[in-house]
């Protein structure tokens, strides 16, 4: 069966990062902690067939681990106590949703490679191990199926599924795992109701 796979990360803050674009003394860099992927089929009656979660010990530009900012914590939920029974280095992290992924297109909510790949791949000095033209925007999707650009604007991937009112378990925001689910209740509801098509999937890397 084809698939995409459609991932989120959430990657270090202190409060108000964003807004200063990290670029305070004291902010870390935007490395990559959480990664969330959930493997969606591109045919029959499109079934979520996987998940895949990894927390992923961060380390600034020196070699050295980070500390979460309790900002951070409160954020997604990730303590130091879980990163120190389920974290794993980058390499093996990027590999595992590599593996995962057997291969299919990577969709996130924006472009989350540029975290998950692109900077903390620089930080932690290693070569990315998936190239560039392994992901691609999910926002394209949404806008072949006719969603608003001015609702797409204001519409952060943790509610994009309640935006199109799809029924779903319970989703924490800010989850990196939950976030990716989000998109991809949201994609299987409008490849089902047919207002997006699986081939667009293929035609957006043109």
């Amino acid at each position: 069966m084809r698939t995409a796979i459609i991932f989120d990360c959430e990657f270090l803050c202190r409060e108000g990062s964003q807004r200063r674009f990290w670029c305070a003394a004291d902010d870390p860099d935007p490395v990559i902690a959480q990664i969330g992927a959930v493997k969606l089929g591109l045919e029959g009656d499109f079934p979520l067939l996987d998940t895949y979660r990894s927390h992923v010990l961060p380390v600034d530009r020196f070699g050295n681990r980070y500390a979460l900012d309790p900002f951070f914590t409160k954020l997604t939920g990730i303590t130091d106590e879980t990163m120190e029974a389920e974290g794993v280095s980058l390499q093996d992290a990027l590999a595992g949703v590599d593996h995962f992924s057997n291969g299919a297109q990577f969709w996130s909510w924006g472009k989350d490679e540029l975290n998950m790949v692109a900077i903390s791949c620089y930080v932690a000095g290693i070569q990315p191990p998936i190239p560039a033209g392994r992901f691609d925007n999910a926002v394209k999707l949404l806008i072949a199926a006719g969603m608003p650009i001015e609702d797409l604007a204001k519409t952060p991937s943790n509610r994009l599924a309640d935006y199109y009112r799809v029924k779903h378990p319970p989703l924490q925001g800010h989850d990196a795992l939950d976030d990716a689910l989000s998109v991809a209740y949201t994609l299987q509801y409008l490849l089902k109701s047919g207002k997006l098509q699986p081939d667009f999937f293929d035609r957006s890397k043109s």
